[in-house]
Protein backbone atom coordinates (compact mmCIF):
# COMPACT_ATOMS: atom_id res chain seq x y z
CA UNK A 1 0.00 0.00 0.00
CA UNK A 2 1.41 3.10 -0.68
CA UNK A 3 2.39 5.29 1.90
CA UNK A 4 -0.47 8.17 1.13
CA UNK A 5 -2.97 5.53 1.39
CA UNK A 6 -2.13 4.78 4.90
CA UNK A 7 -4.67 6.28 7.27
CA UNK A 8 -3.49 9.55 9.24
CA UNK A 9 -4.06 7.74 12.52
CA UNK A 10 -1.71 4.84 11.72
CA UNK A 11 0.75 5.49 14.39
CA UNK A 12 -0.02 8.10 16.86
CA UNK A 13 1.55 9.12 20.07
CA UNK A 14 -0.85 9.45 23.15
CA UNK A 15 -1.73 12.85 24.75
CA UNK A 16 0.00 12.29 28.00
CA UNK A 17 -0.20 14.60 31.27
CA UNK A 18 3.17 16.08 32.01
CA UNK A 19 4.79 14.52 29.76
CA UNK A 20 3.65 15.35 25.81
CA UNK A 21 3.72 19.22 26.01
CA UNK A 22 5.41 21.06 23.35
CA UNK A 23 9.37 20.18 24.12
CA UNK A 24 8.29 16.62 24.42
CA UNK A 25 6.86 17.22 20.91
CA UNK A 26 9.79 18.70 19.07
CA UNK A 27 11.98 15.67 19.89
CA UNK A 28 9.11 13.58 18.62
CA UNK A 29 9.57 15.05 15.29
CA UNK A 30 13.04 15.17 15.00
CA UNK A 31 12.65 11.71 14.98
CA UNK A 32 9.40 10.99 12.69
CA UNK A 33 8.01 12.91 9.93
CA UNK A 34 4.56 10.92 10.00
CA UNK A 35 3.91 9.86 13.05
CA UNK A 36 0.47 11.67 14.66
CA UNK A 37 1.32 13.88 18.00
CA UNK A 38 -0.98 14.71 20.48
CA UNK A 39 -1.17 17.54 23.54
CA UNK A 40 -1.17 16.78 26.67
CA UNK A 41 -5.46 16.85 27.67
CA UNK A 42 -6.28 20.33 28.41
CA UNK A 43 -9.72 21.30 29.72
CA UNK A 44 -12.21 23.61 28.41
CA UNK A 45 -12.33 26.03 31.51
CA UNK A 46 -8.49 26.15 30.83
CA UNK A 47 -9.01 27.45 26.85
CA UNK A 48 -12.15 29.41 28.02
CA UNK A 49 -10.66 31.09 30.88
CA UNK A 50 -7.25 30.88 31.77
CA UNK A 51 -3.86 31.67 28.91
CA UNK A 52 -4.94 30.31 25.54
CA UNK A 53 -1.14 30.77 23.89
CA UNK A 54 0.14 28.66 27.17
CA UNK A 55 -1.84 25.73 26.17
CA UNK A 56 -2.18 26.12 22.27
CA UNK A 57 1.39 27.61 21.12
CA UNK A 58 3.02 24.94 18.85
CA UNK A 59 6.07 25.11 16.51
CA UNK A 60 4.97 24.60 12.85
CA UNK A 61 7.38 21.49 12.62
CA UNK A 62 5.15 19.38 14.79
CA UNK A 63 2.35 18.99 12.14
CA UNK A 64 0.39 16.45 11.94
CA UNK A 65 -0.45 17.81 15.76
CA UNK A 66 -3.94 17.19 17.14
CA UNK A 67 -5.50 18.89 20.34
CA UNK A 68 -7.21 16.57 23.17
CA UNK A 69 -9.67 18.54 24.88
CA UNK A 70 -11.38 17.67 28.14
CA UNK A 71 -15.33 18.49 28.97
CA UNK A 72 -18.41 17.29 28.93
CA UNK A 73 -20.71 21.20 27.66
CA UNK A 74 -21.09 20.74 24.00
CA UNK A 75 -21.11 24.72 24.20
CA UNK A 76 -18.05 24.89 25.69
CA UNK A 77 -15.99 22.31 23.41
CA UNK A 78 -17.40 24.02 20.39
CA UNK A 79 -15.55 27.29 21.12
CA UNK A 80 -12.27 25.42 22.27
CA UNK A 81 -12.65 23.46 18.53
CA UNK A 82 -13.18 26.73 16.87
CA UNK A 83 -9.80 27.85 19.01
CA UNK A 84 -7.98 24.86 17.78
CA UNK A 85 -9.09 25.60 14.00
CA UNK A 86 -7.50 28.76 14.15
CA UNK A 87 -4.59 27.95 16.35
CA UNK A 88 -3.78 25.66 13.17
CA UNK A 89 -3.81 21.65 14.94
CA UNK A 90 -5.15 19.53 12.77
CA UNK A 91 -7.56 17.56 14.74
CA UNK A 92 -9.58 18.08 18.02
CA UNK A 93 -9.83 14.88 19.75
CA UNK A 94 -12.47 14.81 23.17
CA UNK A 95 -11.10 12.89 26.08
CA UNK A 96 -13.43 9.85 27.34
CA UNK A 97 -10.48 7.58 28.89
CA UNK A 98 -8.82 9.61 31.94
CA UNK A 99 -10.00 8.22 34.89
CA UNK A 100 -8.45 10.54 37.46
CA UNK A 101 -10.91 11.85 40.56
CA UNK A 102 -10.20 15.49 39.63
CA UNK A 103 -11.60 15.07 35.92
CA UNK A 104 -14.44 12.74 37.22
CA UNK A 105 -15.37 15.83 39.61
CA UNK A 106 -15.21 18.33 36.32
CA UNK A 107 -18.00 15.13 35.03
CA UNK A 108 -15.73 14.66 31.83
CA UNK A 109 -12.83 11.93 31.00
CA UNK A 110 -13.82 8.16 31.41
CA UNK A 111 -17.10 8.86 33.62
CA UNK A 112 -18.67 10.36 29.97
CA UNK A 113 -18.79 6.81 28.65
CA UNK A 114 -21.73 5.85 30.70
CA UNK A 115 -23.32 8.99 28.69
CA UNK A 116 -23.02 8.20 25.17
CA UNK A 117 -25.58 10.50 24.12
CA UNK A 118 -23.96 13.40 25.78
CA UNK A 119 -20.83 12.38 24.40
CA UNK A 120 -22.46 12.20 20.61
CA UNK A 121 -24.46 15.83 21.29
CA UNK A 122 -20.47 17.07 21.95
CA UNK A 123 -19.41 15.44 19.03
CA UNK A 124 -22.02 17.62 16.95
CA UNK A 125 -21.64 20.68 18.59
CA UNK A 126 -17.55 20.13 17.77
CA UNK A 127 -17.93 18.99 14.11
CA UNK A 128 -20.29 21.81 13.66
CA UNK A 129 -18.00 24.68 14.79
CA UNK A 130 -14.89 23.52 13.34
CA UNK A 131 -13.79 21.63 10.05
CA UNK A 132 -11.38 19.68 11.88
CA UNK A 133 -11.74 15.98 12.29
CA UNK A 134 -13.30 15.55 15.74
CA UNK A 135 -12.10 12.23 17.17
CA UNK A 136 -12.85 10.59 20.41
CA UNK A 137 -10.38 8.93 22.98
CA UNK A 138 -12.20 6.13 25.51
CA UNK A 139 -11.70 3.24 27.07
CA UNK A 140 -13.64 -0.29 26.81
CA UNK A 141 -15.45 0.05 29.75
CA UNK A 142 -15.73 1.77 33.33
CA UNK A 143 -15.99 -0.09 36.43
CA UNK A 144 -16.82 -3.31 36.53
CA UNK A 145 -18.58 -3.13 33.30
CA UNK A 146 -16.85 -5.40 31.18
CA UNK A 147 -19.47 -6.85 28.34
CA UNK A 148 -19.05 -5.59 24.79
CA UNK A 149 -22.02 -4.18 24.01
CA UNK A 150 -21.55 -1.38 26.50
CA UNK A 151 -18.40 -0.31 24.39
CA UNK A 152 -20.37 -1.42 21.10
CA UNK A 153 -22.97 0.89 21.94
CA UNK A 154 -20.96 3.80 23.43
CA UNK A 155 -19.11 4.08 19.40
CA UNK A 156 -22.42 3.33 17.60
CA UNK A 157 -24.17 6.05 19.38
CA UNK A 158 -21.17 8.76 19.13
CA UNK A 159 -20.40 7.27 15.48
CA UNK A 160 -24.65 8.72 14.62
CA UNK A 161 -23.03 12.06 15.42
CA UNK A 162 -20.68 12.07 13.09
CA UNK A 163 -17.37 10.58 15.14
CA UNK A 164 -14.91 8.48 12.50
CA UNK A 165 -12.45 7.97 14.21
CA UNK A 166 -12.16 5.96 17.63
CA UNK A 167 -9.13 5.56 19.83
CA UNK A 168 -9.61 2.68 21.90
CA UNK A 169 -7.38 2.03 25.17
CA UNK A 170 -7.95 -1.68 25.43
CA UNK A 171 -8.96 -1.75 29.33
CA UNK A 172 -11.75 -0.85 31.05
CA UNK A 173 -11.53 2.30 33.48
CA UNK A 174 -12.12 1.91 37.24
CA UNK A 175 -13.47 5.19 38.94
CA UNK A 176 -13.33 4.40 42.21
CA UNK A 177 -10.67 2.62 44.32
CA UNK A 178 -7.51 2.94 41.64
CA UNK A 179 -5.42 6.00 41.15
CA UNK A 180 -4.76 7.12 37.59
CA UNK A 181 -1.41 5.66 37.36
CA UNK A 182 -2.52 2.10 38.19
CA UNK A 183 -5.58 2.31 35.99
CA UNK A 184 -2.91 1.95 33.56
CA UNK A 185 -1.74 -1.17 34.52
CA UNK A 186 -3.95 -3.46 36.91
CA UNK A 187 -7.17 -3.29 34.88
CA UNK A 188 -6.93 -6.28 31.82
CA UNK A 189 -6.39 -5.37 28.56
CA UNK A 190 -8.28 -7.00 26.24
CA UNK A 191 -7.15 -6.27 22.84
CA UNK A 192 -9.96 -8.89 21.17
CA UNK A 193 -12.55 -6.20 22.04
CA UNK A 194 -10.77 -3.13 19.78
CA UNK A 195 -10.43 -6.11 17.33
CA UNK A 196 -14.17 -6.76 17.45
CA UNK A 197 -15.03 -3.25 17.07
CA UNK A 198 -13.03 -2.81 14.03
CA UNK A 199 -14.78 -6.24 12.77
CA UNK A 200 -18.03 -4.66 13.80
CA UNK A 201 -17.71 -1.22 12.56
CA UNK A 202 -15.66 -1.63 9.51
CA UNK A 203 -16.51 2.30 7.48
CA UNK A 204 -14.85 3.55 10.83
CA UNK A 205 -11.15 4.03 12.03
CA UNK A 206 -9.96 2.11 15.02
CA UNK A 207 -7.06 2.49 16.73
CA UNK A 208 -5.82 0.73 19.64
CA UNK A 209 -4.03 1.98 22.76
CA UNK A 210 -2.51 0.88 26.03
CA UNK A 211 0.16 -1.48 26.41
CA UNK A 212 2.53 -1.41 23.32
CA UNK A 213 5.49 -1.88 24.42
CA UNK A 214 7.34 -2.72 21.42
CA UNK A 215 7.65 -2.19 17.53
CA UNK A 216 6.61 -5.90 17.11
CA UNK A 217 3.68 -5.14 19.07
CA UNK A 218 2.32 -2.66 17.09
CA UNK A 219 3.22 -4.33 13.54
CA UNK A 220 1.10 -7.39 15.09
CA UNK A 221 -2.17 -4.71 16.02
CA UNK A 222 -2.17 -2.92 12.81
CA UNK A 223 -2.87 -6.63 11.10
CA UNK A 224 -6.21 -6.19 13.52
CA UNK A 225 -7.00 -2.28 13.25
CA UNK A 226 -6.88 0.90 11.16
CA UNK A 227 -3.83 2.70 13.77
CA UNK A 228 -1.88 1.86 17.32
CA UNK A 229 -1.52 4.67 19.89
CA UNK A 230 2.06 4.54 21.39
CA UNK A 231 2.16 5.59 25.41
CA UNK A 232 5.08 4.73 27.91
CA UNK A 233 7.11 2.90 25.19
CA UNK A 234 7.44 5.81 22.75
CA UNK A 235 8.22 8.50 25.92
CA UNK A 236 10.53 6.39 27.71
CA UNK A 237 11.96 5.17 24.12
CA UNK A 238 12.13 8.06 22.18
CA UNK A 239 14.89 6.49 19.38
CA UNK A 240 12.56 4.01 18.47
CA UNK A 241 10.67 6.37 16.59
CA UNK A 242 13.74 6.81 14.36
CA UNK A 243 12.38 3.50 12.39
CA UNK A 244 8.77 4.50 12.46
CA UNK A 245 8.49 6.57 9.22
CA UNK A 246 10.59 2.97 7.48
CA UNK A 247 8.91 0.54 9.43
CA UNK A 248 5.35 1.54 9.28
CA UNK A 249 4.73 4.27 6.95
CA UNK A 250 7.31 2.69 3.67
CA UNK A 251 9.17 6.22 3.70
CA UNK A 252 13.16 6.79 4.06
CA UNK A 253 13.79 7.38 7.85
CA UNK A 254 15.66 9.97 9.02
CA UNK A 255 19.10 10.17 8.12
CA UNK A 256 20.03 10.50 11.74
CA UNK A 257 22.14 9.09 14.25
CA UNK A 258 22.16 9.52 17.64
CA UNK A 259 24.45 11.92 17.93
CA UNK A 260 23.08 14.10 15.23
CA UNK A 261 19.69 13.85 16.83
CA UNK A 262 21.49 15.35 20.30
CA UNK A 263 22.84 17.96 18.53
CA UNK A 264 19.78 19.29 16.61
CA UNK A 265 18.24 18.83 20.52
CA UNK A 266 21.16 21.00 21.56
CA UNK A 267 20.17 23.70 18.91
CA UNK A 268 16.94 23.61 20.15
CA UNK A 269 17.72 23.77 23.92
CA UNK A 270 20.10 26.63 23.07
CA UNK A 271 17.10 28.51 21.84
CA UNK A 272 15.40 28.22 24.90
CA UNK A 273 18.31 29.11 26.98
CA UNK A 274 18.90 32.52 24.40
CA UNK A 275 14.90 33.44 25.45
CA UNK A 276 15.82 32.73 28.89
CA UNK A 277 13.57 30.25 29.70
CA UNK A 278 14.52 26.80 31.37
CA UNK A 279 15.70 23.97 29.56
CA UNK A 280 15.92 21.48 31.85
CA UNK A 281 12.08 21.20 31.58
CA UNK A 282 12.25 20.54 28.07
CA UNK A 283 15.65 17.89 28.49
CA UNK A 284 13.57 15.29 30.67
CA UNK A 285 11.79 14.62 27.44
CA UNK A 286 15.08 13.48 26.19
CA UNK A 287 16.70 11.42 28.82
CA UNK A 288 16.06 7.89 27.08
CA UNK A 289 17.74 8.78 24.16
CA UNK A 290 21.07 6.63 25.01
CA UNK A 291 18.80 3.76 26.92
CA UNK A 292 20.38 0.79 26.27
CA UNK A 293 23.99 1.65 24.77
CA UNK A 294 27.22 1.60 27.65
CA UNK A 295 27.52 4.90 28.95
CA UNK A 296 23.68 5.53 28.99
CA UNK A 297 22.98 5.95 33.12
CA UNK A 298 26.23 8.44 33.39
CA UNK A 299 25.01 10.78 30.77
CA UNK A 300 21.51 10.95 31.77
CA UNK A 301 23.16 11.70 35.71
CA UNK A 302 24.53 14.47 34.32
CA UNK A 303 22.33 15.79 32.66
CA UNK A 304 19.55 15.04 35.94
CA UNK A 305 21.89 17.00 37.92
CA UNK A 306 20.56 20.33 39.27
CA UNK A 307 23.27 21.85 39.98
CA UNK A 308 23.92 22.19 36.14
CA UNK A 309 20.70 23.93 34.94
CA UNK A 310 21.62 27.17 35.22
CA UNK A 311 24.53 26.74 32.27
CA UNK A 312 24.71 26.80 28.74
CA UNK A 313 23.11 23.28 26.89
CA UNK A 314 26.34 22.71 25.11
CA UNK A 315 28.25 23.02 28.84
CA UNK A 316 26.35 20.31 30.08
CA UNK A 317 26.33 18.60 26.77
CA UNK A 318 29.91 18.00 26.89
CA UNK A 319 30.45 16.77 30.40
CA UNK A 320 27.18 14.37 29.81
CA UNK A 321 29.26 12.96 26.33
CA UNK A 322 32.64 13.03 28.54
CA UNK A 323 30.83 10.73 31.10
CA UNK A 324 28.68 8.88 28.31
CA UNK A 325 32.28 8.00 26.72
CA UNK A 326 34.23 7.00 29.67
CA UNK A 327 31.04 4.86 30.86
CA UNK A 328 31.27 2.96 27.44
CA UNK A 329 34.98 2.47 27.52
CA UNK A 330 34.98 0.75 31.16
CA UNK A 331 32.22 -1.76 29.60
CA UNK A 332 34.14 -2.38 26.80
Amino acid sequence: MPPHALSPWRLSVAPMMDWTDRHCRFLHRLLSRRTLLYTEMVTTGALLHGDQARHLDFDACEHPVALQLGGSEPADLAQCAKLAESWGYDEVNLNCGCPSPRVQRGAFGACLMGEPQLVADCVKAMRDASSLPVTVKHRIGIDRIERYEFVRDFVGTVAEAGCSVFIVHARNAWLDGLSPKDNRDIPPLRYELVHRLKREFPLLTIAINGGIKDEAVIEEQLRHVDGVMVGRHAYHEPWSLAEWDARFFGEPARALSREALEEAWMDYLERLHAQGQGWALAMRHALGLWNGLPGARRWRQVWSDHRLKTLPPRAVQAQATEARLGGARQAA
